[in-house]
């Protein structure tokens, strides 16, 4: 079971889609959250979760401070999980209206959203190719603030991504089998 680590959420169950997703273990939930936390990276953030699955990373972020999230996950079974997990989460923090499910393909997202996001989570499936992740970065970058961070989740086999112009790596960290390219 996953659940939210920390911040007025803190304790909430969330549940996950039975295949089809790979959640974010806590080890690397907690160690990831608490640098964006001490660096004030949360506070008020509007937060975009890009192939969310659960959406347990943008609710993480929702927990600690973050104003919205938006939630883009192209599987219905999952994005209806993701939105009940929304309302677990909403209810704790005693507020409706902060978070968001989007039933669409990401690229497909983006090419329609409104933006800026302070922050956004890419946790594509393991078998979405390099190529396709250098598009959907392209495809990011115009929709993120001035100070955006921009996550990356992948396999420690996978290479570094193609960053797009207006993104450079600022961080990267690999913990067991994932890495986590962090970008500006």
């Amino acid at each position: 079971m996953t659940r939210i680590i920390a911040g007025d959420a803190r304790g909430i169950r969330l549940a996950v889609p039975a295949r089809g997703t790979r959640p974010t273990s806590d080890r690397v939930r907690e160690s990831l959250f608490a640098g964006m936390e001490s660096a004030g990276a949360l506070d008020d953030a509007r937060v975009l979760d890009l192939y969310a699955g659960s959406g347990a990373l943008g609710l993480e972020a929702l927990s600690r401070g973050a104003a919205s999230v938006d939630l883009v996950e192209l599987s219905r079974p999952a994005a209806a999980i993701a939105r009940d997990n929304i309302g677990r989460v909403e209810r704790s923090l005693g507020r409706t209206g902060l978070g968001r499910v989007h039933t669409i393909a990401a690229d497909a997202y983006l090419r329609g959203s409104v933006g800026p996001f302070d922050l956004v989570f890419l946790d594509p499936p393991y078998e979405l190719g390099e190529s396709e992740l250098t598009a959907t970065l392209s495809l990011l970058a115009p929709h993120l603030a001035e100070e955006g961070l921009v996550v990356v989740e992948r396999s420690r086999h996978s290479p570094e991504p193609g960053w797009p112009a207006g993104l450079a790596l600022a961080r990267e960290r690999t913990y067991g089998d994932t890495v986590i390219w962090q970008a500006h």
